[in-house]
């Protein structure tokens, strides 16, 4: 149902002061009606037009998950400084492979589509990699690898900052809130005692060189989780079988 305004502005004006409302109030049915009754109707009316404008929206749409606007400008600016980099440093080859607005504009995508699970700091960082190690401008394929070698990529912890964790860490070391997995294991592998050496130099060494073997592992995509199962740590119970079997064998 659709209020026409004169209907309404005349219906306004009786309520205040009872003016003569003419016939275009009274085919909305509020003719030789009290002010009580009037104001009843028309509130009647009103709801009912709210109710077929809500009716008329139709149900909202679930969009899903939104991305934040601040995550994607980040990951456009890390793309675009990477392009810039690769201008920069190898000039007439990137002109040669991305000489027109267009051919470079769809570089930047396909770029951006292969590129995007990694966080911008990653991409940043394997930008600087490939340019330190290529003379000739690096493809798309070394981008994807020095990304997933990128300690940035995987959001964990560098070398020093982990090996500072791990001495900090105390017993039990698999209930400790590691920043993450792949620090516990590495100073497992290296041997707590190691870690905790007051040869503060050759402990870190050994450290680095394990954690960044395991960080090549994860970058291949091995998962490194701290599950109680899994670990040794805790002392199995003894074999009781298996120490009379060697008592006797001994003679002890």
């Amino acid at each position: 149902m659709s209020i026409e305004k004169d209907a309404l502005n005349q219906l306004e004006n009786y309520i205040h002061d009872g003016s003569y409302l003419d016939q275009s109030c009274v085919s909305f049915g509020f003719g030789d009606l009290t002010l009580t009754e009037m104001t009843k109707k028309l509130k009647d009316i009103m709801s009912q037009e709210n109710l077929h404008k809500n009716s008329t929206k139709g149900p909202k749409m679930d969009r899903g998950p939104k991305t934040s606007s601040s995550d994607r400008q980040k990951f456009v600016e890390a793309i675009d400084n990477l392009f810039l980099k690769l201008e920069l440093s190898y000039h007439y080859q990137f002109y040669k492979v991305f000489g027109t607005d267009e051919r470079l504009s769809e570089a930047k995508r396909l770029w951006a589509e292969s590129l995007k699970k990694f966080p911008p700091s990653g991409i940043d960082h394997a930008a600087e990699v490939v340019i330190q190690s290529n003379d000739y401008l690096p493809t798309l394929t070394e981008v994807i690898k020095a990304c997933g070698d990128s300690i940035e990529s995987l959001d964990i912890p560098s070398v020093q900052e982990a090996f500072i964790e791990a001495q900090k860490s105390f017993s039990p070391r698999q209930e400790f809130p590691w920043t993450a997995p792949i620090i516990y294991w590495a100073a497992r592998e290296v041997g707590w005692d190691i870690v905790n050496s007051p040869n503060n130099a050759n402990a870190l060494k050994a450290f680095s060189k394990v954690y960044l073997r395991l960080i090549k592992e994860m970058g291949a995509g091995k998962s490194f989780d701290i599950s109680l199962k899994d670990i040794q740590d805790v002392a199995e119970p003894l074999d009781l079988d298996l120490l009379a079997s060697l008592r006797k064998k001994h003679d002890i």
